[in-house]
């Protein structure tokens, strides 16, 4: 692997994503927002106060899942959100923090908090407005720790390394990033079967390189290029190409052979779908079909990544929704969520 920065000096902070979409604030700012409208009368956050965090960091940056999940019975939606602001905080700590720092700074400040959380983890509780809910759900949960430790230790290779020599090398961040993520969702669905973990992999490793794919122009702002290198060499892409923003005929034959590989593991990640509890089932599937249809969106755009943000047409969502809602056992599960 190689930790080049390309030409040109990375726009990290103020990156403007294709189609002129900008993201939200930073979870960072949003949470110190919500302190200030959450906080008790000593000025911290009970646990209330800290899923409903959550709950708003999921709204503003993970507006797909979060759409997915309200179809959740309602006593797993928190868990999502748990999990999920964990996994942002982390994630914008990474982005946004001290980006005039240099690199081994940075990540002495990311491992000094991935330390304390683990230690909270082991106390079982923590006075950080978002990681109260976080070590919650995980005890509630039994989540696995070494898949905590993972994700961790993904985050902090962020910070060093902007480069994947093979999709074996990327594979092995995503891993960290993304699959133990599936990994630890198979508690908050009620799933214990054991064939399910693979296929939970399988959905978030294909979840991430939608994103990668999607957020190709955003990430190389950043500084960073999440297609792996000999992929670059072997449809003859050069990284000037990128840095001039520019799609090429070899660029769109890349991104047209990485989206495939991605639809590999929506594939492989549907078997799943029937080892999770009806009632958990409808969420999981509605958000795989959210997002594989980011994919469809990126090739009606001709792979357009650095002029178009790919997003799921509201008629497109509304009408994958309806077909979920009309299946068949679809209102079985929707009384089974209620106790009725």
């Amino acid at each position: 692997m190689s930790g080049a920065t390309p030409a040109g000096a990375p726009r990290a902070a103020e990156a403007t994503a294709a189609g002129g979409y900008r993201h939200p604030d930073p979870s960072t700012s949003l949470v110190a927002r919500g302190i200030e409208e959450l906080a008790c009368g000593d000025g911290s956050v009970d646990l209330a106060g800290s899923y409903e965090l959550c709950r708003r960091l999921h709204a503003a940056h993970g507006r797909t899942y979060f759409f997915a999940t309200r179809f959740l019975p309602p006593e797993r939606r928190r868990h999502v959100h748990a999990l999920y602001g964990f996994a942002r905080y982390a994630d914008d700590l990474v982005d946004h923090m001290g980006l005039d720092w240099p690199p081994e700074r940075r990540r002495a400040e990311l491992e000094a908090w991935s330390a304390a959380f683990l230690a909270d983890l082991d106390a079982g509780d923590s006075a950080d407005p978002v990681l109260k809910a976080a070590i919650a759900s995980v005890d509630e949960l039994s989540i696995a720790r070494e898949d905590l430790e993972a994700f961790l230790a993904s985050m902090a290779a962020d910070l060093t390394v902007t480069r994947y020599e093979t999709f074996d090398d990327l594979y092995a961040y995503m891993y960290g990033s993304a699959a133990v993520i599936g990994s630890m969702m198979l508690p908050v669905l009620d799933c214990d079967h054991p064939a399910a973990r693979d296929r939970a992999m399988d959905l978030g490793i294909a979840f991430q390189l939608t994103n990668f794919l999607r957020d190709v122009a955003e990430d190389w702002d950043r500084g960073r290029l999440y297609l792996p290198l000999e992929d670059l060499a072997r449809f003859g892409v050069e990284e000037a190409d990128l840095h001039r923003r520019h799609v090429t005929p070899s660029l769109r034959r890349l991104l047209a052979f990485e989206a495939a590989r991605t639809r590999e593991y929506y594939a492989a990640a549907e078997a799943g779908l029937a080892l999770l509890p009806p009632r958990n089932r409808s969420a999981i599937r509605l958000a795989q079909r959210l997002y594989a249809g980011i994919l469809d969106a990126l090739e009606a755009a001709d792979w357009q990544v650095f002029t178009v943000r790919a997003t799921v047409s509201t008629p497109r969502k509304v009408a994958l929704t309806a077909a979920e809602l009309l299946r068949p056992d679809a209102w079985s599960r929707e009384r089974a969520s209620r106790g009725v």
